[in-house]
C-alpha cells in the first residue's frame, strides 16, 4: 500500500511569521536569562534613582548655608537698628515730652467731643494746624521716625488731625468723632512701630 501523501504546507503570512518568531524566542530563551535581564534592568533603574538622590544634597547644602548666612546678616542688621533706635529714644526726652502733651491734649479733645462741646474742643486744639504744639509734635515725629511704616502713620495722623481741626471748626459732631478716632488710631500705630510702647502714658 503506497504511503499516504504528506499534507501540503500552509502558507504563513509575514505578520504570523513575526509572531511565531517572538513565541519561539520566548520559549527557547532560558528562563534564567530572562530573570537576570529583568534584575539587571531593575538594578539599573534603582542605581540611576540613587545617583540622582545622592547628587541633590550637595547644592541643597550650599543653598542652606547661603540662606543661613543671609539670615544671620539680617538679624545683625535688625539688632543694630534696634540698638540705634533705642539710643535715639533715650536721648529724646524733649520729644517724648511733646508726644506726652499730645496724648493728654487729644484725650481732653475727645472728652469734649463726646460731650458735644465743640467750643471746648476748638479751644483745646487752637485755630489751625500751624499752632506751636502741632509743630512740636511733628518735630518729634521727624526725629523718631525712621521706617516706612512709621512715616506712613505720621502722614495718616497729620491728615486725620487736619480733618479734626476742620470738623471741630465747622461744629460737625459726627465728622469730629470720626476724625478723632482716626487721629488716635494713627498715633497708637506710630507709637507701636516706633518702639515707644510703655514709655508714654495714656495710650
Amino acid at each position: 500500500m503506497p504511503p499516504s501523501a504528506l499534507p501540503l504546507a500552509t502558507p504563513v503570512s509575514s505578520s504570523s511569521s513575526s509572531a511565531l518568531v517572538r513565541s519561539a524566542v520566548a520559549v527557547t530563551a532560558p528562563s534564567g536569562a530572562a530573570a537576570v535581564g529583568r534584575r539587571e534592568l531593575g538594578l539599573s533603574a534603582c542605581f540611576a534613582a540613587l545617583t540622582l538622590s545622592l547628587a541633590r544634597p550637595a547644592p541643597a547644602a550650599v543653598l542652606e548655608a547661603d540662606d543661613d548666612l543671609e539670615l544671620l546678616e539680617r538679624v545683625k542688621k535688625d539688632r543694630k537698628k534696634r540698638l540705634e533706635k533705642q539710643g535715639v529714644i533715650s536721648s529724646s526726652l524733649k520729644e517724648k515730652g511733646y508726644l506726652q502733651e499730645l496724648i493728654y491734649k487729644l484725650s481732653k479733645v475727645g472728652q469734649a467731643i463726646e460731650n458735644n462741646d465743640l467750643d471746648a474742643a476748638s479751644s483745646l486744639l487752637g485755630p489751625s494746624t500751624t499752632v506751636e504744639w502741632v509743630q512740636n509734635v511733628n518735630a518729634a515725629f521727624s526725629k523718631l521716625s525712621s521706617s516706612p511704616e512709621e512715616k506712613t502713620e505720621v502722614d495718616n495722623f497729620n491728615s486725620s488731625l487736619a480733618s479734626l481741626f476742620a470738623s471741630v471748626g465747622d461744629r460737625d459732631v459726627g465728622s469730629s468723632k470720626l476724625a478723632f478716632v482716626s487721629s488716635a488710631s494713627a498715633l497708637e500705630k506710630w507709637v507701636e512701630f516706633a518702639g515707644l510702647v510703655g514709655q508714654l502714658k495714656g495710650l
